[in-house]
């Protein structure tokens, strides 16, 4: 699924205010996050993931990682922080605009 431009305007504009889920350590991206941040979006579909100073992946390799492991679309990247979509298969809570 590929959103578009007004798609990823209106869950920007849902993500502004949320907190960020998951932090990224020094660690990296590893098993542990990948299901933790998987968790996470089934629960909320739309998350804000942070990646900390010491993380040693870079920011695009962070989101593009994520959202391939996660088969997420990346809304926004931003600073030190990604913001993931994925719809819920039975109940989406998010209506995204036609």
């Amino acid at each position: 699924m590929s959103l578009t431009g007004k798609q990823r305007r209106f869950l920007r504009g849902l993500g502004h205010h949320l907190n960020p889920v998951v932090q990224l350590g020094k660690q990296g991206i590893t098993d542990a996050i990948i299901a933790a941040t998987d968790e996470a979006i089934a629960t909320h579909e739309l998350i804000k993931v942070r990646r900390g100073g010491e993380c040693p992946a870079s920011h695009d390799e962070v989101a593009d990682k994520l959202s391939v492991a996660l088969s997420a679309e990346i809304v926004q990247k931003l600073g030190r922080t990604v913001l993931l979509y994925r719809r819920q298969p039975e109940e989406p809570t998010i209506e995204l605009p036609a």
